[in-house]
C-alpha cells in the first residue's frame, strides 16, 4: 500500500537537485512505498534522475520556473509563492496533490507560505518550528519553538507543548512525553509570568493530555536525556538551539587539534577512532535532519540546507512517519480533550480573544 505522495522542494538547499533526488531515491529504496512529487526545474530534475532508474517510476515531476533564494525576504517569497517550487510544492499539499511538503530553502519563506497557504489547525494560534535533537540517552529530545515566533504569551506555549508531545508520541515512541518549559530555573517562582502561567495550565491539565509535565529545565539540560519535550518560544530556542550546534562544533575541533598536536597524540587518535566515529556520528546533523512546521493544516517539514543524500532520505522518513501516524489528527485530538477554555491562563492571556 503506498502512502500519499511526499512534495520535495528539488531547487532548495545548498546543493540543490541532485542531493534532493538522491535523497530522494534513497529514502525509496528504503521503503517501496513511498511516492514523490519534485517540484522545480523539470530538465535538471530529468536529468538528476538518469542516475535513479527506480526512484523515476514513482515520481511525478511539476515544473516551477522560479527558485526562492536564501537571502529572499518572507514578504518577497509570498508575492512569487504560486510560481517557485517551494510554493508550488506547499500548494500541492493544499489543493490535495500531495500529502506533506519538503523543502531545504530559505525557512522564513517557507513558514509564511506554509501559514497563509494552509493556516493554522483550529485552536492553533501560530504553527512552531521542531526539531528532534540527540540526548545522551537513548531516546533523542523534541525542541520547539526553534525561530518561528520571537514571542509567545502562556497560550502559545501550553499550544507547543501539546504539539511537542504529540510529535514526540510519533517520532521518539513516548506514550507519554516528559514536558518541561525551558526556562533560568527550575524553581517555581522564575521566569517571566508568561512562563509561570503555561507551567500553572500545563500542571492542571497534564493527566486529560497524556504527558507527564515538570515544571521548567535549564539549557543545559536539554541534551541530558531526562526530558522528551522542551518548550520555548521562538527567540530563546533559536539561541539555545544555535549554542548547543556550536557547542558541538566546537568540542569536535577541539578534539581534532587535539590528536593532530604531537606523535603521540596522532597515535592515540588510531586507537581511539571507533569511539570518535561514533561521537561523529552522534553529532552529525544529518543523522536528526527534518525540523517540523507543528500546527499547521497539513505537513511541512524542513532540511538543513547543507544536508547530503542521508540527511535528505532521513527527512523524508520523518514525514513519512507523520503521513503514517496522522500528525494533524492527534494533535486537533488533544486540543479537543484539553477544551478552549483551559488555554485560558491566570493573568496575560484572557485578553488575547479580543485582540
Amino acid at each position: 500500500m503506498s502512502l500519499p505522495r511526499i512534495a520535495i522542494d528539488a531547487m532548495g538547499g545548498d546543493e540543490g537537485v541532485q542531493v534532493m533526488v538522491a535523497g530522494a531515491a534513497l529514502a525509496q529504496s528504503r521503503d517501496d512505498r513511498v511516492r514523490f512529487l519534485l517540484v522545480g526545474d523539470e530538465k535538471r530534475i530529468a536529468a538528476a534522475l538518469d542516475a535513479h532508474a527506480a526512484l523515476r517510476a514513482v515520481v511525478e515531476v511539476l515544473h516551477a520556473p522560479d527558485v526562492i533564494s536564501g537571502e529572499e525576504k518572507p514578504s518577497q517569497a509570498l508575492r512569487r509563492a504560486r510560481s517557485t517550487s517551494m510554493g508550488m510544492a506547499i500548494h500541492a499539499v493544499k489543493d490535495g496533490a500531495a500529502g506533506a511538503a519538503l523543502s531545504a530553502g530559505n525557512t522564513g519563506a517557507l513558514m509564511a507560505i506554509a501559514k497563509l497557504a494552509l493556516r493554522t489547525l483550529p485552536g492553533i494560534d501560530r504553527p512552531a518550528l521542531a526539531a528532534i535533537l540527540p540526548t545522551l540517552q537513548p531516546s533523542d529530545v523534541v525542541m520547539l519553538d526553534l525561530g518561528a515566533n520571537t514571542e509567545c504569551d502562556a497560550r502559545n506555549l501550553v499550544q507547543f507543548a501539546i504539539m511537542g508531545s504529540a510529535y514526540a508520541r510519533i517520532a521518539n515512541n513516548q506514550p507519554v512525553p516528559r514536558v518541561r518549559l525551558l526556562n533560568i530555573g527550575t524553581e517555581e517562582m522564575k521566569g517571566t509570568d508568561e512562563l509561570r502561567d503555561a507551567a500553572q495550565v500545563l500542571k492542571d491539565a497534564a493527566a486529560d493530555l497524556s504527558l507527564d509535565f515538570g515544571g521548567f529545565t535549564e539549557a543545559d539540560k536539554i541534551c541530558r536525556g531526562d526530558v522528551d519535550v522542551v518548550v520555548t518560544d521562538g527567540f530563546s530556542g533559536n539561541v539555545a538551539l544555535k549554542a548547543v550546534e556550536g557547542t558541538a562544533r566546537f568540542v569536535g575541533e577541539l578534539l581534532k587539534r587535539s590528536f593532530m598536536s604531537s606523535l603521540r597524540s596522532k597515535l592515540g587518535f588510531l586507537i581511539s577512532r571507533p569511539a570518535t566515529e561514533l561521537l561523529k556520528h552522534h553529532l552529525d546533523p544529518n543523522n536528526h535532519n527534518g525540523a517540523v512546521f507543528l500546527g499547521l493544516n497539513g505537513i511541512v517539514v524542513k532540511s538543513h540546507g547543507s544536508a547530503n543524500a542521508l540527511g535528505v532520505a532521513n527527512a523524508v522518513g520523518v514525514t513519512q512517519r507523520l503521513l503514517e501516524e496522522n500528525l494533524t489528527t492527534r494533535i486537533s485530538a488533544d486540543l479537543a480533550r484539553l477544551g478552549a477554555d483551559s488555554l485560558r491562563a491566570p493573568h496575560k492571556i484572557a485578553v488575547e480573544v479580543g485582540q
